[in-house]
């Protein structure tokens, strides 16, 4: 009876979520710091890639350094090295988050074009059938923008745009971040408990 007792009360942990994070060029780099930073406040495991132009975007858009940036996340690999363990399926993860996501990463994803580690990750997503959101940067879209967003869509990505609400009334550029990046965690279950949600207008 007593060994009946101590075998009920183990807890049985659950494994770290794991998240990869691409972040490209388009512009709107503090996105993805502050994604990075949420995930790490929410103790979610990150692998973070920096195309060549997200490193520049970066040092044009914020105080931070590229060096900054990937000192946020667990693991850092080189958007060059295609033998990183998030270019192949068998290597777990939640899914993964382009943000900010550029037209030409959407349209190698749309391709198919593995050319370098973000694109190639992310088609591990889509062929592993896991969740792959990318926050796409762009405006006005083309009839290109367009399809590929549609194509990506039917092979199994979600579109996200970066689009701030103002039903919440933001008083900073901090607060409209902060919805959207909770936007985005909201498609993987995850509750950054930082922004307003709409709860109807009130009666009068």
């Amino acid at each position: 009876m007593p060994e009946a007792t101590a075998a009920s009360s183990t807890t049985i942990s659950r494994p770290r979520k794991r998240i990869v994070v691409g972040m490209t060029g388009a512009t709107g780099a503090i996105l993805g710091i502050k994604m990075l930073a949420t995930l790490r406040r929410l103790d979610i495991e990150t692998h973070l890639v920096l195309s060549h132009w997200a490193e520049a975007t970066i040092r044009y858009e914020t105080d931070y350094t590229p060096a900054n940036v990937r000192a946020l996340a667990d693991h850092v690999h080189s958007n060059r090295d295609q033998a990183a363990p998030i270019s192949s399926g068998s290597f777990r993860a939640d899914g993964m988050i382009i943000v900010p996501c550029s037209m030409k990463t959407l349209a190698a994803v749309h391709a198919g074009y593995c050319d370098d580690l973000i694109a190639r990750a992310a088609d591990v997503m889509l062929k592993e059938r896991r969740r792959l959101v990318l926050a796409v940067r762009e405006t006005p879209l083309s009839e290109i923008h367009l399809r590929n967003m549609l194509e990506v869509t039917r092979a199994g990505a979600i579109i996200c745009p970066a689009m701030p609400a103002f039903y919440t009334k933001p008083d900073s550029i901090d607060e409209m971040v902060d919805q959207m990046i909770g936007r985005i965690l909201d498609l993987f279950d995850v509750d950054t408990g930082d922004f307003q949600r709409w709860n109807g207008l009130e009666k009068e």
